[in-house]
């Protein structure tokens, strides 16, 4: 599972080209789970304007294969790795792989994340809870012990938990749950790692536009929502500071306000 080299990608992004462009973030090595689309990809490609190194991450071959289709119709050149963040050895290797060809990881960007079907609790099925957690908390968990030694004083570690993670929506107690918990877990990761100069940002989007309303919300008003873009914008900023100083909880939300 090799971790490749990847230059800026090409195509127009005005939103992030905009606000990036300075190369604040030139050299750094970045890793981003659930890259192939919605906020990890515009991450990605916020990172690579940046000038990082990346690599990335999706779960499901079909998944990247099509979202390869579609970079080279949009002329944008991103490749990502197989990586189940549920399974405990395919992060041990990607962990190995990056740290065999990169040495470190200067950010780590927790992203990839799903959704289930407005459900009342009562009729909620155990195993899209647990599916639901096990990608949402306990992927964040693995990942995140299987880099911290390639990481380094100065590093950044970013947790996309949504504004779910100080919100509930009726429907979705599996995905608040997780998104709760991946807050408790941040914040705790956070204190653990302040000694060593590492910073822990909660990233908290409010409604923004991407394939995940196709399962919490297919009928959701999209015309009021956030572009990834902008989150991953305002992302770089954050990542941008200088190492003595951090934002520790990001929130980002429409300002057309609730949808």
């Amino acid at each position: 599972m090799p971790a490749r080299r990847i230059h800026r990608p090409e195509g127009s992004h005005p939103e992030v080209d905009q606000l990036v462009g300075a190369r604040r973030l030139l050299g750094k090595v970045a890793l981003v789970t659930g890259a192939s689309r919605g906020i990890g990809l515009a991450i990605a490609r916020a990172l690579a304007a940046e000038g990082c190194e990346l690599v990335l991450t999706a779960r499901h071959s079909s998944t990247r294969k099509r979202t390869g289709r579609e970079r080279r119709r949009q002329e944008s050149r991103v490749p990502t790795t197989a990586c189940d963040v549920r399974d405990p050895a395919q992060v041990r290797a990607l962990a190995a792989a990056i740290g065999k060809n990169f040495g470190r990881i200067d950010i780590l960007v927790n992203n990839a994340g799903i959704a289930h079907l407005a459900t009342p609790l009562r009729e909620l099925p155990l195993a899209v809870w647990s599916d639901v957690l096990a990608t949402n908390l306990t992927g964040t968990f693995l990942v995140t012990q299987a880099v911290l030694p390639l990481m380094q004083r100065g590093a950044t570690i970013v947790n996309n938990l949504s504004i779910a993670a100080t919100r509930v929506f009726p429907g979705s107690s599996a995905y608040n749950a997780s998104k709760h918990g991946g807050l408790g877990l941040t914040n705790t990761l956070r204190e653990e790692l302040r000694p060593q100069g590492i910073r822990v940002i909660a990233l908290l989007p409010g409604a923004t536009d991407t394939d995940i309303w196709k399962t919490l919300w297919p009928r959701a008003p999209r015309r009021k929502m956030m572009s990834a873009d902008t989150v991953a914008a305002a992302l770089v900023n954050a990542l941008a500071l200088p190492p003595n100083s951090t934002v520790e909880e990001l929130t980002i939300l429409p300002t057309g306000g609730a949808l």
